[in-house]
């Protein structure tokens, strides 16, 4: 397995702006978590020793304390990965055209290249299937990728070919004009036969890994949920997302007491080894083409292992 070599390519601007529950926190440890894992607090910290982080403009240390209201600007080199690479990997294509294409990923597929999975991963499958016709906003890295789901999540997922359709995309998700629904089952009965949970996501104080919902360094999420079925134990949802954060779904289920199935992360004990990851797929997908203003509107239909799973439940009813 190759190793991945990291370079500098261009940089990109973050800008952040302190709130009054971060007064008092330390610079880089703010922005660790603002970057919600996209860089370590010690990336943070050789960032700031570079003057790469300047709040008001000026250069600040890593023992800088935020103050409300303080406005910091963050110079983040953008990684390049030489050793990604085209790999023959076979992709079920919803949609294609010049400017986009919409694919089915599998669960178990990484979406691109990290430290852990440099090679097999959705873009490796891209390049070869796409050759250069991919959006370069996101560098090499994520050629292509407008959005993301996780590894263990099967689903809908739209590429860019182009940086004029991955900015019109982009546009979209910001707006929340760009619509999203999943089918999950849950843990337990919910109550309501709809509702949504309107509660805001940031990074867990303690396991860097695992988001949460706290007040603190957070973003809004919503997601909205409807009832399919109910199995007693368990519950299938359609759920619809209004924002767009790192595990939102899986977070959200779990604050409600209600873990999607199978979770590992979040389900705790209630955790189903024999799903072998949890049972969470992105079935739809509805966003203006960004090119032609075309509506366009697909579905994906429930993966075997989704399916096997509900026929056990029916059985035991």
């Amino acid at each position: 397995m190759p190793g991945i070599a990291l370079t500098v390519k261009k940089m990109e601007i973050k800008e952040f702006t302190a709130a009054e529950e971060s007064a008092g926190m330390r610079i880089d440890r703010f922005l660790a978590e603002m970057m919600d894992g996209e860089l370590t607090r010690s990336a943070v910290v050789k960032l700031i020793e570079d003057g790469a982080v300047t709040v008001g403009g000026s250069a600040v240390n890593k023992n800088y304390r935020m103050r409300t209201g303080d406005r910091i600007e963050l110079a983040v080199p953008e990684p390049v990965l030489p050793e990604a690479r085209p790999e023959n990997i076979p992709l079920d294509i919803v949609y294609e055209d010049d400017d986009l294409l919409v694919v089915n990923k599998p669960r178990g597929m990484v979406v691109h290249p990290a430290a852990g999975n440099p090679d097999g991963t959705l873009v490796n499958a891209l390049l070869y299937h796409c050759g250069d016709s991919l959006s370069g906003i996101n560098g090499v890295l994520r050629p292509g990728i407008v959005h993301r789901i996780d590894k263990d999540t099967s689903g809908l997922l739209i590429v860019a070919k182009n940086d004029r359709s991955h900015r019109g995309l982009a546009e979209q998700i910001k707006e929340h004009s760009f619509t999203r629904k999943y089918q999950a089952v849950v843990v337990g009965n919910i109550k309501d036969d709809e509702g949504t949970v309107n509660a805001p996501i940031g990074r867990h104080p303690t396991d860097r890994k695992k988001m949460t919902v706290t007040m603190k360094n957070s973003r809004e999420a919503v997601t909205h949920y409807r009832v399919l079925q109910r199995f007693g134990s368990y519950t299938h949802l359609e759920l619809t997302l209004e924002t767009g954060r790192t595990h939102q779904i899986r977070v959200h289920m779990a604050y409600l007491g209600h873990p999607v199935a199978g979770d590992p992360v979040y389900g705790g004990k209630k955790y189903l080894a024999s799903l072998n990851g949890q049972c969470l797929h992105a079935y739809f997908i509805s966003f203006v083409h960004p090119i032609t203003g075309e509506v366009l509107t697909f579905s994906a239909p429930l993966p075997d292992y989704f399916r096997d799973f509900l026929s056990t439940l029916e059985e035991r009813q």
